[in-house]
């Protein structure tokens, strides 16, 4: 096996949802404790992002993990720190106008399913697609880049400021990214 093979081989594609798609990362506040979060996991448990973009209610990644963490590991904890963060402070925040809605839904979503305690943010996984192609990562890497556009939200991808379009047209973006 080649050595881009063998990187291809560790890299994968992943969604991370809200349950529901409730489109709570509207707010810069709420997308700054993902972001936050990322750069943590980056920084501490090996995390290797190739492409992303936040949308209102998911992210897309490619990543990979560094040696003695697993992606399923990391995207666990990621869940767990950002979804009591990010309802900590919409409990706190008064000001929210779809506080009381989102929290209620929130709550309800967690009814019954035996391991939540009170409230439910994320849909449970992350759908991992592993990406072996040279092919398969370019297709992934422009549907990451293409949601903002196909959403209209901006006319060009490397227009958007929660996706690494930027950095692969010259600029710079939010997170740092790993490059094959």
């Amino acid at each position: 096996m080649n050595i881009a093979n063998r990187i291809l081989g560790e890299v994968y594609f992943i969604t991370i949802t809200v349950v529901d798609w409730v489109d709570i990362f509207t707010r810069p506040k709420y997308k700054h404790i993902i972001l936050d979060s990322l750069a943590y996991c980056q920084q501490k448990k090996g995390l290797k992002i190739y492409a992303w973009v936040l949308m209102s209610n998911h992210l897309h990644m490619l990543v990979s993990v560094g040696q003695g963490h697993t992606v399923a590991d990391v995207v666990r904890d990621f869940k767990k720190f950002t979804s009591k963060k990010i309802l900590a402070e919409l409990e706190e925040d008064v000001q929210e106008s779809r506080r009381e809605w989102m929290l209620e839904h929130f709550r309800r979503s967690s009814a019954g399913d035996g391991k939540s305690t009170g409230y439910r943010f994320w849909q449970d996984g992350y759908h991992p697609e592993a990406v072996w192609l040279l092919d398969f990562y370019q297709q992934k890497l422009e549907y990451i880049h293409s949601n903002p556009v196909r959403q209209e939200l901006v006319a060009r991808q490397e227009e958007y400021l929660y996706s690494s379009a930027v950095d692969y047209a010259g600029g710079r973006g939010l997170l740092e990214l790993a490059m094959l």
